[in-house]
């Protein structure tokens, strides 16, 4: 479990092959911030731009770790290509602070910026999310967008889908990979983990009941 707050922005510096074919996944070595891997071991799950991944060997003189990651994830998220800041975070350990939100690391689609810009102090981020998840989007609900908890603040619903507007803070665009962004780059969303259970017990309460014996 993760919380969506960034605690480093790595960058892929290599990606290997893990077989000849399109079934076949990469293995990523990802450089990270000084003293960043002092306390993670092999087997340690770490979000990258919010898909959590599984430590798979450590160069601490290099400052870098490996993740494998399967076809399927590739295919169903983005931002992970070599040169690309990534956003890091390390998974929730019991009585750590939950300063943002549950998040599970699993990425529910990619969305598509449609605008980004500075207004005021702040920056205004609005994403075109997949049709899908417009359900579980709402004005003041969760989201994690590239691994980083977020605030909705405004949700257009359109025919291709579902726009949310967010506002970020400067601190929140000088200390993770978001800052970057711009107009037609894609981005990892996962929707809020309640929304999701909502949802599941709307539907089971619509279930036919079975007779009573």
């Amino acid at each position: 479990m993760f919380t969506g707050i960034i605690t480093g922005v790595g960058r892929i510096v290599a990606s290997h092959d893990l077989g000849s074919s399109l079934q076949h996944g990469k293995r990523l070595a990802i450089a990270c911030p000084p003293a960043y891997l002092d306390d993670v071991g092999l087997g340690d799950s770490i979000a990258l731009n919010g898909a959590c991944m599984t430590v798979t060997s450590l160069d601490l003189p290099q400052k870098q770790f490996t993740i494998d990651i399967s076809a399927e994830s590739l295919a169903r998220t983005t931002g992970l290509q070599i040169g690309a800041p990534i956003n890091l975070e390390k998974a929730l350990r019991a009585g750590d602070r939950l300063g943002g939100h549950i998040v599970s690391g699993h990425v529910d689609g990619v969305g598509r910026v449609n605008y980004f810009a500075q207004v005021g102090e702040s920056w205004e981020l609005r994403i075109q999310a997949p049709a899908e998840l417009a359900k579980y989007l709402a004005y003041k609900g969760s989201i994690t967008v590239n691994g980083v908890s977020l605030t909705v603040n405004r949700v257009s619903d359109k025919a291709e889908g579902c726009e949310i507007s967010i506002n970020l803070i400067p601190h929140t665009v000088q200390n993770t990979s978001l800052g970057l962004l711009k107009a037609g780059v894609g981005v990892n969303l996962e929707i809020d983990t309640v929304a999701r259970y909502v949802e599941r017990m709307l539907a089971a309460g619509t279930l036919p009941q079975k007779a009573s014996a």
